[in-house]
């Protein structure tokens, strides 16, 4: 029983330490220019799916944002074309910042669970002595 509630934990350490990952990496790109010609910075969503039965639950995959980004008028950019445009992402700040404290809080929940295991595992051993 034990084992299994550090198991399914472990399991959501992993997909919110991808999750992290991934917001932080769209975070750190929200403010990358590109030229015009060039694609926008592709924002990355984890995709989230339930295991089987009590296994947990598992990342299925990545979604990413759209290439196509926000054109802004910047004419003193380097990188700007002739009528005076960059490529930014189209990244929600606001979004990501909810996104980021989601992950916190669910990779805090399951470490939680794992340090609540471990010493209801280590009280059980206690009994025999």
């Amino acid at each position: 029983m034990v084992s299994d509630a550090i198991g399914i934990a472990s399991t959501g350490l992993t997909l919110h330490r991808k999750w992290l990952d991934a917001v932080s990496d769209n975070l750190a790109n929200v403010n990358t220019v590109t030229a015009t010609g060039d694609d926008a910075f592709r924002a990355r969503y984890v995709i989230a799916q339930a295991g089987e039965g009590d296994s947990g639950v598992y990342v299925a995959g990545a979604a990413y944002g759209d290439a196509e980004g926000r054109m802004v008028h910047e004419p003193d950019h380097p990188l700007a074309d002739e009528a005076g445009y960059v490529r930014y992402p189209d990244i929600d700040l606001a979004s990501q910042m909810g996104q980021l404290i989601m992950a916190q809080r669910g990779y805090q929940s399951n470490a939680a669970v794992v340090d609540r295991a471990k010493a209801m595992y280590e009280s059980g051993l206690q009994i025999g002595k």
